[in-house]
Parts: C-alpha cells; structure tokens; sequence
C-alpha cells in the first residue's frame, strides 16, 4: 500500500472536522488508530514505513489512503521526508484567517495547561520563547510564525507541484459544506456524489475576544504574507486583512 494524500495543514484550520468528514466515505481509507500520526516530523527520521503503514487497514473498495497531521505543512523538513516517501503525494491544505488561527491554537494551549501566559503576552514573548527549540521550530508557542503561509504554501508548490495541493479556506469548510467536500472528493479521484451529514467546523465559542488595538497589530504583521498567498493561490483573502473583530 502506499499512503497517496495529507491534509497536511494548517492547526486549528478545521482539519479535525475535514478529517471526520473524509472517514465517512466509503472509498476513503483514514488511520485507525488516531487521527495525526506525526511520521515525518519526528527529527529521529524513521523510513521504517511498515510502522507507518500499520495504522492504515485498507479495503478493496478504498480508492484513496489518506491522514491528517497538520504540522506537516508548517515543520520545515517534513515535506522532504514525505516527498522522499511518495513524491506524487497529494496535499488537502485548510488555511484560516492568521490572527484566528493563533488566537485558537492559544486557546488550545492554555486548556491543554501548556500556556500559561496571556495572549498578548504570548504574542510579545513568542521570539525569546521560540529560540528555545532552534534549530528546530517550537511545536507549541509558535502563535505567529505558524500563520505565514505564503512560504510554507510555496515550498510545498516547489516541491509537489501546485496541481498536486489543494488550498481551501476553512470559512469554505464551514459555510459551502457540500461544494467544499465535493471538490475534496474530485481532487482524491473518489466518488464526489457522497455527501457526509452536516456537522460544525468550529464548535469552540471563546469567553474573551481579541482586543481590538492587538488584533489591528496582528493585522499589520500578517498583512504582506497574506498578499504573497493571494498571488500564489489565486484566491481572494481580503476578508482576513480587512477583519475587525472576531
């Protein structure tokens, strides 16, 4: 067997939800054992891709095998190893407003007991407190530098080709539900009729918002990147550059 597509970014973009969805068509082989693996990016490089393939447990009738670990997008060498692996692999990429993403992946955090720290402050400490994993990247406090996609988007485009990545939005995942999974089925080449039960993309609702003053901060820092991802994809992000509030 060889695993033939990721939806391989980005955190807190709707990847869980994109992963339920997926399970439920019946040509679609998903891990059973949990959903992100992590593979390739463990820096201990494994190419012991049995282990890997254990997690899989495919049917005839499965015409696409498939996982969802959304750090391979962002982790600097993961798309090395999986192209190393498969160099045709398909990408499903759920791309969310910048400053949305990092203010659930803090969320996240601070629930998880990993943060402790503010949002703002987490936002102000995120350089010092990231320098701790070089030469890695930081797996948990990296708020910011998660959500300049444009790099990690044209990496995978050098690598794969950009006919081989398909960029949605999770604002298309949330509100165009069936238009949305139907170009999901198209691009994995399985029955694009099917179509899974509704179910919310977002359920988390946040007991404190974004200041206002840090969110047009956060704007600004994000606001050339989003421009170089709208040339890249072709798509319009004004709303994400244009957002007052959450």
């Amino acid at each position: 067997m060889r695993v033939d597509f990721v939806i391989g970014g980005t955190q807190k973009g709707g990847t869980s939800a994109l992963d339920s969805f997926l399970r439920q068509h019946p040509q679609i082989c998903m891990p059973t054992t949990r959903k992100e693996l992590h593979f390739f990016d463990r820096e201990a490089e494994n190419t012991d891709y049995k282990k890997y393939h254990a997690n899989f447990k495919p049917k005839p009738q499965h015409r696409a095998v498939g996982e969802a670990s959304p750090i391979y997008m962002y982790w600097e060498t993961a798309p090395g190893r999986i192209w190393k692996y498969n160099p045709k692999m398909k990408w499903i990429l759920a791309l969310r407003n910048p400053v949305e993403r990092a203010f659930s992946a803090w969320n996240m955090e601070t629930k998880r007991g990993k943060e402790k720290l503010s949002f703002a402050d987490a936002i102000e400490n995120e350089p010092k407190r990231c320098r701790e994993a070089l030469p890695l990247q930081h797996r948990v406090y990296s708020y910011i530098d998660r959500g300049f996609y444009a790099h990690q988007v044209r990496r995978l485009f050098n690598i794969f080709g950009a006919d081989t990545c398909l960029v949605l939005l999770s604002e298309e995942l949330r509100n165009d539900h069936k238009k949305t999974l139907r170009r999901v089925f198209e691009f994995l080449g399985v029955d694009s009729s099917f179509v899974p039960p509704e179910a919310s993309v977002f359920e988390q609702e946040y007991s404190i918002k974004i200041d206002n003053q840090l969110r047009s901060r956060l704007i600004d820092i994000f606001y050339f990147d989003i421009k170089e991802l709208e040339k890249l994809t072709g798509r319009n992000l004004a709303d994400w550059y244009e957002a007052k509030s959450l």
